[in-house]
Formats: structure tokens, sequence, C-alpha cells
């Protein structure tokens, strides 16, 4: 295990390296200046432009850039944010909280819900509910995220008054629920679906027939045997999507008016904030490559049969 555990960490560097370094070509390689774009129309002396561009080492070769960030990066340093004069750690700092309780919200609702009707649905295939709930995870699939967050707030918030139709800027963790939903419908259907399916496959295994004929407990053949084996895709899927939910809510902070990592990296890409992008998507990377190797120790714990040398 710890071998294996090794090599993948190994591994991850290369995988690291390679997603960083993309992500910084596309910023700091596009047309456009930063250091011009403080300015605005007023008129800004070359020299004034070549010393700003010489402190935060833009006028360095992309490739020299690059390695400096990655210096400073093992060093704690994730750059200067050029329009506000802030370290890029300190403004992450402020808004990441809030998109991990909002991520963390959305994903517990995906695990519940996803999961749970996934289950219900496989061990009755083909009947009706199985059936509703196709149609339901089509319709969350099909829809944009834009459009089921403005329906959710005009009916609760508007029709209803069950809840604001904007979150405070200290939100509460009831203000969270209904983003949180909105972001977690299209995790929700896959994994709903997912679940179903292989729920479907393994009811009908040889190796459930053989706990049947055991006299085993219904509870414990679906909660232990069924299961086990089942969730070993679905687990896959849920680690990769605890990435997606942090990064992939720039238009549902933006309907709710949440200011956290999602209008963050918004106001960065307007703003030719390259230092703030990069470093973002940073730690979205680390994220990613950790739940990656989480979820494959996990196969080990779900299927015996699993076993890393």
């Amino acid at each position: 295990m710890g071998r294996y555990v090794a090599r993948r960490l190994l591994q991850m560097i290369p995988v690291f390296i390679g997603s960083t370094l993309l992500v910084f070509l596309m910023m700091y390689a596009l047309p456009g200046d930063p250091v011009r774009a403080l300015a605005g129309e007023q008129h800004v002396d070359a020299t004034q432009i070549a010393a700003l561009k010489a402190q935060y080492g833009l006028d360095q070769p992309i490739w020299q850039q690059y390695l400096n960030y990655l210096g400073n990066l093992f060093q704690g340093d994730l750059g200067v944010q050029i329009g506000t004069q802030r370290p890029v750690a300190e403004v992450i700092a402020d808004a990441y909280p809030i998109t991990v309780r909002l991520a963390i919200f959305a994903f517990a609702f995906t695990v519940i819900a996803g999961i749970s009707l996934g289950i219900v649905a496989g061990l009755k295939a083909e009947s009706l509910r199985d059936r509703g709930l196709l149609g339901l995870t089509l319709v969350l699939i099909s829809m944009p995220s834009f459009v089921l967050g403005f329906l959710i707030q005009y009916f609760v918030a508007f029709q209803l008054g069950i809840a604001k139709p904007n979150v405070s800027l200290e939100p509460t963790n009831g203000e969270l629920i209904m983003p949180a939903i909105v972001l977690a419908s299209l995790s929700l259907a896959y994994v709903a679906r997912l679940t179903r399916t292989s729920v479907a496959e393994n009811i009908r295994a040889d190796y459930m027939r053989t706990a049947v004929a055991k006299g085993l407990p219904r509870r414990r053949v679906i909660g232990v045997h069924l299961m086990r084996n089942s969730l070993i895709p679905v687990v896959t899927f849920l680690g990769t999507d605890i990435g997606s939910l942090m990064g992939g809510a720039i238009v549902t902070e933006g309907i709710f008016n949440i200011k956290g990592v999602g209008s963050l990296v918004f106001e960065a890409l307007s703003k030719r904030e390259g230092a703030t992008v990069v470093g973002v998507v940073t730690l979205l990377v680390i994220v990613y490559l950790v739940c990656s190797l989480l979820v494959d120790l996990l196969y080990a714990v779900l299927d015996p049969r699993i076993r890393y040398a």
C-alpha cells in the first residue's frame, strides 16, 4: 500500500506541472496587458509601464515567469493581485470558505439524494418509479444551471417567499441551501442514473443469488453485498465531482450574488489578473489530485478483492 501511494504521488507531479503550465500559458500568452489595464483610458508614461512590468516579472520570457511561479509556489507565495496590490493567497482565503461551504452542501445533497433515488429505482428496474427517475434526471441534465437557478429563485423566493432571492455578504448555512441545490442538480442526476444502472446490473449477479440462497437477511444482502459493489463507479464519479463543484460555481454564485471563488475568477478574467486565476486553478488541481488518490484507496475498502501491492 505504501509503495502504491508513493508511486501515485510521483505520478501527480507531471500532472500538476502540465495542468498549471497550460493555464499559465493561456493566461499570460493571450493578448492584453494587465498593467496597462490599470490606467484605463488615462495616458501612462512608458517608463512607468516598464517599471511595473519589471516589478511583477512580466517583462521576462513566459517560461521564466512560470519557473518563478513554481519557485514561489513552493514557498507558499501565489503572487500579487496587480489591481488591489494584495497577495493572491489572501484574496483566495477571503473567497474560498464560502465556496467550500457551498460545495460541501451541494456534495452532501448529491450523495444523499442521488444515491437514495438510484437505489430506489435500481431495485425495481423498468417500474413506474424507475421511469420517473429517468425522466426527472433527463430534465435536470438537459436544463442549463442558470435556467434552473432562476426558476428556483422565482418560485421559492418570489412566489412562496420561503427564502431570500440573494444571499448576504456573510451567508448563513440556511441561505446556502437553495444555491447548493442548484449547484448539485446536474451531479445529482448523474449520480442517480449511475447508481440505478449499477444496482440494476449487480442485483442479477451470481453472488446476489448465492447470498439470498444462504438465507441472509434482505438488509444485509442489499446493504453489504449489493451496495459495496454497486458504489464503486459512483465513488469514482463523486471523487472527481468535488473539484467540479468548487470550480463550477461561477454561474450559481452569480445568480445568488455569492462572493466566492466563482465571482473571484470571473472578475479576475475580466481584469486579466492572471496570478489570481492561476492561483485558484492551482488549488483546484490539488483538490482533484488528492480526491483521485482517495478514491483509488476507497476501492480496496468497498471491494475486498482489490489489493494494492
